[in-house]
């Protein structure tokens, strides 16, 4: 695959309204041509699915997971615009999957604008200290802040996660993907996980004993 820049995949984003990992798939698929890169878009759905990203959706599932011999468990919220979509097959096999990725990765928020800020900005501290311990310069350790940054993100929040059906795909791909076919806006709303003894402290709800 041909190795794309960093500015050929913002202008393209800008243009369509893709994510960025869909953008930079479009670019490599196309030999980086952005006039074919956009009607690869456009072929998948993927430029329609961005345009229905801020339309109202209030209908959906909340779906439940169990993993791992009941030592795991998941809810989770999938959204989409009419009870309609909301009682398709497809609908709800992707909160399943999605329900089962939470289960399987552990991660603490939905999408990246949900980070605390404050959060973010200690990554950030800790993460340049240790790129700067290892002697590089200012300018690589911007680059190596935001790449484990990156990586940062990539853990933890749902739609950053590599699928785990298809790890060349993240989360988000697959959700526009289905917006793309479905023809509605669909927004994983909220998860809980719950995993069995998780942060049980030792004689933790015991009855005292007087």
């Amino acid at each position: 695959m041909a190795e794309v820049g960093a500015e050929l995949v913002k202008g393209l984003r800008e243009k369509t309204g893709a994510g960025i990992m869909d953008c930079k798939r479009a670019l490599q698929a196309t030999g980086g041509d952005a006039g074919k890169a956009i009607d690869w878009l456009r072929e998948k759905g993927l430029a329609r699915a961005a345009q229905k990203a801020g339309r109202a959706a209030s209908e959906g599932v909340v779906t439940s997971y169990v993993h791992a011999g009941g030592r795991v468990g998941v809810l989770l919220e999938l959204n989409c615009e009419t009870d309609f979509v909301a009682r398709t097959a497809e609908f709800t096999a992707l909160a399943h999957d999605l329900a089962m990725q939470v289960a399987a990765s552990g991660p603490r928020w939905v999408r990246v604008e949900e980070v605390p800020a404050e959060l973010v900005q200690h990554e950030r501290e800790v993460l340049a200290r240790q790129a700067a311990a290892e002697g590089k310069p200012p300018r690589v350790v911007e680059q190596m802040v935001e790449g484990r940054l990156r990586k940062f993100y990539a853990e933890n929040c749902l739609l950053a996660q590599a699928y785990i059906k298809d790890s060349d795909r993240t989360v988000e791909s697959v959700v526009k993907e289905a917006i793309a076919r479905l023809g509605e806006n669909i927004v994983p709303r909220r998860f809980a996980r719950f995993e069995l003894g998780a942060g049980v402290q030792s004689g933790e709800g015991e009855a005292a004993q007087g």
